[in-house]
């Protein structure tokens, strides 16, 4: 399997962690850049493939490579559960050599439909899990994700070490996770509504609230959101990205935009808020195993073309404030009912 971003890498864990639960015999191998490992820690029958994008496997000659490198681990089947270029040359491959080999469909059709401007037909789709299932479902492996299904089962909850509990401490009674940013604006939660649900909640001193983000702008914005609070912690930057898992893990609950941070936290067995600005969850996003409920989404009475963008790229004038109709109340209200 070839995966890449964040959000696209741990969407699969969740389906990974079903398989390997009702095929206990069949053997996984997940291709992926060496950064993701710690996603698949502890799955049994699954190993991890590192690619090597700069050097080894760089281009097509690479790609070569890396089908003749995997192709020595003696695969049966391939699933791209990516769909892009690189994973499309990969499956040809095994399929030139006689292996079966199944895509993900990402239906961009269904995607266009939802977020076009005029005539948009504004329902469900699919869920990733659902697609990701569906792959393996050709390979001749169907997966029961359905909630009455016990063939999943979440990680138990990470021991903290000494770096972790030095940085929330040992008394704490209610950890709530806040990720409050997002690759795209339009799906970032303005700062001063995020300000205000932040200082609602550090008003129960039983909360300890952890901040996460990265890169040099985001510590700085977390680090000014958190000064004000002895019950709020920057997380950002301060412990290793093994470290946050192990975190998050332990989290009651977490509060996240359309991004990433959500599916981690979804992969792990976590109860997740997550609110919607450019993008709705009915394009297939919302993280595994969540209610619709935990979904705040912009109001689209105001607002009649949301979603306007699956990802959040598209920029459409007059939305910039379109989130700013969910209000911080009833995103503290949200959490609150989840501790």
């Amino acid at each position: 399997m070839r995966l890449s971003a964040m959000g696209d890498v741990a969407m699969t864990v969740p389906i990974l962690r079903a398989f390997v639960k009702q095929y206990p015999t069949v053997k996984l191998t997940v291709i992926s850049r060496p950064f993701f490992k710690p996603f698949f820690d502890g799955i049994p029958n699954l190993e991890f493939f590192a690619f090597d994008e700069k050097e080894r496997h760089k281009g097509f000659t690479g790609l070569l490579r890396l089908f003749n490198d995997v192709k020595k681990l003696k695969i049966d089947a391939f699933a791209d559960l990516h769909n892009v270029l690189r994973s499309k040359v990969v499956s040809l491959l095994f399929a030139l050599s006689g292996k079966k080999r199944a895509t993900v469909d990402k239906g961009r059709e269904g995607k266009k439909e939802l977020t076009r401007a005029e005539n948009k037909i504004f329902k469900q789709l699919p869920t990733m899990f659902e697609r990701h299932a569906k792959v393996f479902e050709e390979l001749g492996f169907p997966v029961d994700l359905s909630s009455r299904n016990v063939g999943i089962e979440f990680p138990k909850k990470a021991v903290f070490g000494a770096e972790i509990t030095d940085l929330v401490g040992e008394n704490y009674q209610k950890l709530i996770g806040i990720a409050p940013f997002a690759q795209y604006d339009s799906k970032v939660y303005p700062l001063d509504l995020m300000k205000e649900v932040i200082t609602k909640l550090a008003e129960n001193k039983d909360y300890t609230i952890l901040l996460f983000g990265g890169g040099k702008k985001e510590i700085e914005i977390l680090n000014s959101l958190s000064e004000p609070f002895k019950n709020v912690i920057n997380v950002a930057g301060k412990i290793k990205f093994q470290q946050e898992l192990k975190l998050i893990s332990n989290l009651d609950v977490m509060l996240s935009m359309d991004s990433g941070n959500a599916h981690i936290a979804a992969m792990l067995g976590v109860k997740v808020i997550t609110l919607w600005g450019a993008t709705h969850p009915y394009a297939g996003f919302l993280p595994f195993n969540q209610s619709l409920e935990n979904a705040l989404t912009s109001d689209r009475n105001q607002y009649p073309k949301l979603p306007t963008s699956v990802y959040g790229n598209k920029i459409v004038e007059g939305y910039e404030d379109a989130m700013r109709t969910i209000s911080p109340d009833e995103v503290v209200s949200k959490i609150k009912n989840q501790l």
